[in-house]
């Protein structure tokens, strides 16, 4: 019988690796793991659920018990996806996508993640653009006029309107810093 895990900041690739490891050292077979997600083979006893999260807490992540928790971590793995992958179409209607994947009434959504994370799931999608926002400038790789096509931005004006209001610094003063201040992802 399969199990369904769900843990919280496992939001990269190397994160996945971890938490691989983590399951092998602790002879857990697992079918799939992706983003905040983990398929086991056999449902875990409660002092393999117990190692196993504290395990999880030492590594910086954390077992999801209750479904509020799952759901909102499930929001926000979605929409990480959805901005920081490279093959992502943010050109998609955001609530669309996220009743699509959640299977859920993007209302519902929406009222659980402002009231238990005290902010809207519009604005975290935006925290999110701007540091992907960051990380292209700081490549040097696109200009703004290429961020602001990829990531879906109306204009580079919109674009550049809306970092200054995030960060309070311009796109073109933040790369001449050359400094990389962006935040982790999960703590976006």
């Amino acid at each position: 019988m399969v199990t369904t895990i769900h843990i919280k900041n496992m939001v990269c690739n190397r994160c996945i690796t971890a938490v691989q490891q983590l399951l092998k050292e602790q002879g857990l077979d697992y079918t799939n793991i992706s983003l905040g997600t983990v398929v086991l083979n056999n449902p875990l006893s409660e002092a393999q659920k117990q190692t196993l999260s504290n395990s999880l807490d030492a590594l910086g992540f954390e077992l999801m018990n209750d479904r509020k928790s799952k759901t909102i971590e499930q929001i926000k793995t979605e929409i990480r996806s959805l901005v920081h992958s490279s093959n992502a179409d943010l050109k998609t209607n955001l609530s669309q996508h996220l009743t699509n994947k959640l299977h859920q009434d993007y209302q519902q959504l929406s009222n659980l993640f402002s009231s238990v994370e005290g902010t809207t799931i519009e604005k975290y999608f935006i925290a999110q653009k701007i540091e992907k926002v960051k990380e292209l400038l700081l490549y040097d790789e696109l200009s703004l006029s290429e961020i602001a096509f990829r990531l879906n931005y109306s204009s580079v004006a919109y674009l550049s309107n809306q970092f200054k209001k995030v960060t309070g610094l311009t796109p073109s003063f933040y790369k001449s810093l050359k400094k990389d201040n962006r935040k982790p992802l999960d703590e976006v």
